[in-house]
């Protein structure tokens, strides 16, 4: 016996790509691009979906200028909405240093009186999901955060309405 089909409702995906200076003033530019696409994809400025983003994207941005800053060469911030969920990822240029990965962020914290590696902390305590993987086409890798949107469907209709 199959179970009848079960009714599905329409998936939109909307994406946003710009390549940024690697430099301070490129990490403050994808925040601000972060929040106005969100805005403009019906997540409004203040919501609790849109302030993680926004630290994710600062997070990101300021370690793909920090530590995969390569002279020359920029980084890329992607946005896409998808079902359910705002997914976020920074791309850099330079494959090492490699960020460590989630369980080894959680499970290996810095100690007290260092004076980095907190950010990671703070993108793992906000995003449902984030990975490290490599740069397609390499050299490089990409930081990949996700964040779930509850009540998604109602955004993604009234994104649809919206320019962008």
């Amino acid at each position: 016996m199959t179970s009848p089909p079960t009714r599905q409702g329409p998936v939109t995906v909307r994406t946003f790509a710009q390549r940024l200076s690697s430099t301070p003033r490129g990490a403050r530019l994808a925040r601000y691009l972060a929040l106005n696409q969100l805005h403009a994809w019906g997540i409004p400025h203040g919501s609790d979906p849109s302030d993680a983003v926004a630290l994710i994207v600062a997070e990101l941005a300021a370690n793909a200028v920090t530590h995969g800053r390569v002279p020359g060469r920029d980084f890329e911030l992607r946005l896409a909405l998808v079902v359910g969920r705002v997914r976020v990822e920074v791309t850099d240029t330079r494959p090492q240093p490699r960020p460590p990965a989630p369980a080894d962020v959680r499970h290996r914290p810095p100690s007290p009186l260092a004076e980095a590696g907190r950010g990671l902390l703070l993108v793992d305590a906000l995003a449902d999901r984030w990975e490290v993987i490599d740069r397609k086409p390499p050299p490089g890798k990409t930081v990949r955060a996700e964040v779930d949107l509850p009540g998604w469907l109602t955004l993604v209709r009234g994104a649809e309405d919206a320019p962008g």
